[in-house]
C-alpha cells in the first residue's frame, strides 16, 4: 500500500443531555478529568465540575442559549489555566483572561491553574488592643 495515512488523532466526544442556568449535563465523556476544559460545537468553552457515573456537569463560560440537547462536546485534554502576573495589571479581561479592553494581546503572561486548593489561614496572635469604633 502506498500513500497510507497513519498520523491521526482520536478525540473523546460527548453529547449534551440537558442545559440550563449555565450548566450542561453531558454523557459519553468517560476519561475526562475534573477541571478539564471542554469545547462545545458552537465554539463555547466550559469546565468540568461534577463527575458522575454516566454523565458530567460542565459550567459554560459564556452564554448557554445556543447550546442544545444532542450537541457535541469535545475534550481539550488540558486543565483550565488562566493568565496571571504583572501583564494583567490595568487590563480588562473576561473569565478566561482574554483581553476585552481593546489594548491588544497580553505580552508574555504567566499562567496559573484556575482551580487550586485555597491557602491555609495564617495563624496570628489574638488582638490585645481592639480598635474603638464610633
Amino acid at each position: 500500500m502506498t500513500n497510507f495515512y497513519t498520523n491521526f488523532q482520536v478525540d473523546e466526544m460527548g453529547l449534551v443531555v440537558s442545559v440550563g442556568d449555565g450548566i450542561a449535563r453531558v454523557y459519553e465523556l468517560h476519561e475526562i478529568q475534573a477541571g478539564e476544559m471542554v469545547e462545545f460545537a458552537i465554539s463555547e468553552k466550559g469546565i468540568t465540575v461534577n463527575l458522575e457515573n454516566g454523565n458530567v456537569g460542565i459550567v459554560v463560560f459564556g452564554s448557554d442559549t445556543a447550546i442544545k440537547e444532542g450537541d457535541i462536546v469535545k475534550r481539550t485534554g488540558s486543565i483550565v489555566d488562566v493568565p496571571a502576573g504583572k501583564a494583567m495589571l490595568g487590563r480588562v479581561v473576561d473569565a478566561l483572561g482574554v483581553p476585552i479592553d481593546g489594548k491588544g494581546a497580553l505580552s508574555y503572561p504567566e499562567c496559573r491553574r484556575a482551580e487550586v486548593k485555597a491557602p491555609r489561614i495564617i495563624e496570628h496572635k489574638y488582638v490585645r488592643n481592639p480598635c474603638k469604633q464610633a
